[in-house]
């Protein structure tokens, strides 16, 4: 009678366990999870699948590529690297995934600063973009109270950034 009640008691644990790592995975993008281009394989997107994916990546950014706020898309000045077909992920990410406003910012930051254990590789991808894109948000801003705001925003992503690529001891 005691083996049945320890093995119930387990598999409650065990379930609790899952169900509240599931529930974290799930809160920080779920945009990710949302078909906006008609198409199942843009389910989740991840831009980063190689080596030669992040290098791709940096080029970008490294060209001056930058995020409009206000209409919501990715342009990127080089147009030899506008035109290649890999990018268009990219482009979904950043359009229809990454958040844009700054309350949605706000809200990913807190939830960062709770979550325990490292990230996963598509939840760091997207936070090192959503830190791309606040940064230039605050390149943009007036000095003053807005600004603030944003810096304040930026920090929760580079602490969570930071914290995942900390070695475990």
């Amino acid at each position: 009678m005691t083996v049945l009640r320890i093995l119930s008691v387990s598999a409650l644990m065990c379930q609790m366990s899952i169900t509240a790592s599931l529930h974290w995975r799930k809160a920080l993008y779920p945009s990710a999870f949302r078909v906006k281009r008609g198409t199942p394989a843009l389910l989740n997107p991840s831009f980063q699948k190689s080596v030669e994916d992040a290098n791709l990546l940096y080029e970008v950014l490294l060209s001056g590529a930058y995020m409009d706020a206000a209409r919501g898309t990715l342009h990127i000045s080089d147009q030899e690297l506008a035109s290649m077909r890999k990018l268009e992920v990219l482009e979904v990410l950043c359009e229809d995934v990454l958040p844009r406003s700054l309350s949605e910012i706000q809200r990913l930051g807190a939830q960062l600063a709770l979550r325990r254990g490292s990230l996963r590789m598509e939840d760091f991808e997207r936070t090192v973009l959503t830190m791309v894109f606040t940064a230039q948000q605050l390149q943009h801003t007036n000095p003053g109270h807005q600004r603030e705001l944003w810096a304040n925003s930026l920090v929760p992503l580079y602490k969570a950034i930071k914290e995942d690529l900390r070695p475990v001891s």
